[in-house]
């Protein structure tokens, strides 16, 4: 039998790499045994066929918005709202139904690193396109991800890069491309935000399509110095030059420890997932990270952000999100727990841990889940005798353990699924990945 630490650190592999088990799969993980059941969590397979299977959502260039007061302009918007839901369906059904969870959950994390929203862009094109980008890169090369990034349609324009010019550089892209996404927080100055604007001027977006072009003539091609170091650099050669550096090292480090291990203890300093990650390798970094003893440390607990507790029901209850009764509704309960896919608050993207617990959210996840309940599959509790649904539901929804408390509470529902599951998937070790 699996000791409460090994119990631990499988619940942990399991929802902070993946989204949470299907019936079955946690106690399947706890007879393979941590080491075993690491080795399986970071091996993507080079088929997955649960992914596959999904298609491809209908996401077209739907060209410049029509004129004001034209017969044009609804059957437009409605093109727009269409497609904008149908990619939002598609990347929560990637989510929960991919068979091995690690790429789609690197993905969901590049997201909110490189957060862009679709309340500027406004088009699904440039947000489609930068999604498949942030997955083919999510466990690769950073050096080539940031590249990558450089050159997204969705970013330039989110971040004001297709207005910035030789006469007008624009500083938005390049201070976020320090601060938030390569180097870390005081780790360049004024001057370096100034001289970088000037290295990433003419680019130009097609807003609808998300299509990059380089304009030489809008370029400043003169030698700026960034960081002491004086030179020619266009947007490419300066995000090489930024990634090669020692603290893009330790950022990148330090947010893979902010989101899959504690949000409040620091990043130790001879921590290995930095030194895994010197040649910019991302999944030896997540490597390193998913073997540290701290995924087993009892103080290194971690809220589960409401899209990821959706992603862990609908694995658990085989729920396929696009066919839920009403995509509307699906929609306004994650808006109202203040979290939906292609829409991130800001550059900064969301929060984490204490921010998804206040008394708001518990009322709206109560009701969202008692919605997700009724269309849900409940045979892995209905099936069990009542004397034995308490330790199942544990196994079955990658719980370590109950506390008292909850014990009790589970207790008086036992005899009524619905509620017993409800109480179980709102409880505070559901909610927080002990």
């Amino acid at each position: 039998m699996a000791t409460i630490s090994e119990r631990v650190e499988i619940a942990r592999l399991s929802h902070r790499f993946g989204f949470g088990p299907r019936p079955g799969e946690f106690a399947s993980a706890l007879k393979m045994g941590v080491s075993g059941y690491r080795s399986q969590t970071l091996t993507v397979p080079q088929i997955d066929i649960g992914a596959s299977a999904i298609k491809e959502p209908e996401i077209t260039d739907l060209g410049k918005r029509p004129a004001p007061n034209t017969p044009e302009v609804i059957p437009f918007a409605q093109a727009m709202r269409f497609q904008s839901q149908q990619l939002l369906l598609w990347w929560l059904d990637r989510m929960a139904l991919s068979d091995h969870g690690l790429t789609e959950r690197m993905t969901w994390f590049w997201h909110g690193h490189w957060a862009t929203s679709i309340g500027k862009i406004n088009y699904a094109m440039p947000m489609y396109l930068q999604n498949k980008t942030l997955r083919t890169h999510s466990l690769g090369n950073f050096k080539e991800m940031a590249r990558a990034m450089i050159n997204d349609g969705a970013l330039q324009y989110w971040l004001d890069g297709n207005n910035s010019t030789i006469k007008a550089p624009n500083e938005n892209l390049s201070r976020e491309l320090m601060e938030l996404f390569i180097l870390g927080v005081n780790r360049y100055s004024e001057d370096d935000v100034k001289a970088l604007a000037r290295a990433l001027t003419g680019y130009q977006v097609t807003n609808s399509s998300g299509t990059l072009t380089f304009n030489i003539k809008r370029h400043d091609a003169n030698p700026i110095t960034l960081l002491g170091t004086t030179a020619a650099f266009d947007g490419q050669s300066a995000s090489d030059f930024l990634v090669v550096r020692e603290d893009c090292a330790t950022f990148i480090a330090e947010r893979l420890w902010y989101r899959f291990v504690s949000s409040t203890e620091p990043l130790p300093n001879n921590s290995s997932i930095k030194s895994a990650f010197a040649d910019r390798n991302i999944a030896s970094a997540v490597k390193a990270m998913a073997s540290d003893g701290a995924m087993s440390d009892a103080k290194n607990e971690m809220v589960r952000a409401p899209v990821e507790w959706f992603i862990s029901l609908c694995r658990a209850l085989n729920i396929t999100p696009s066919k839920l009764s009403t995509p509307a509704q699906l929609i306004s309960y994650l808006d109202k727990l203040s979290q939906t896919p292609f829409s991130p608050p800001n550059v900064g993207g969301w929060p984490a841990d204490e921010a998804w617990l206040s008394s708001a959210s518990a009322q709206y996840r109560i009701a969202f889940g008692k919605w997700i309940l009724k269309q849900g599959d409940l045979s892995p509790i209905t099936t069990l005798p009542q004397s034995s649904r308490i330790a199942k539901t544990a196994d079955w929804l990658g719980v370590a353990e109950w506390s008292p408390r909850t014990q009790g509470a589970l207790r008086n529902a036992v005899g009524d699924p619905e509620e017993f599951v409800l109480l179980a998937i709102c409880s505070p070790e559901y909610l927080v990945s002990a």
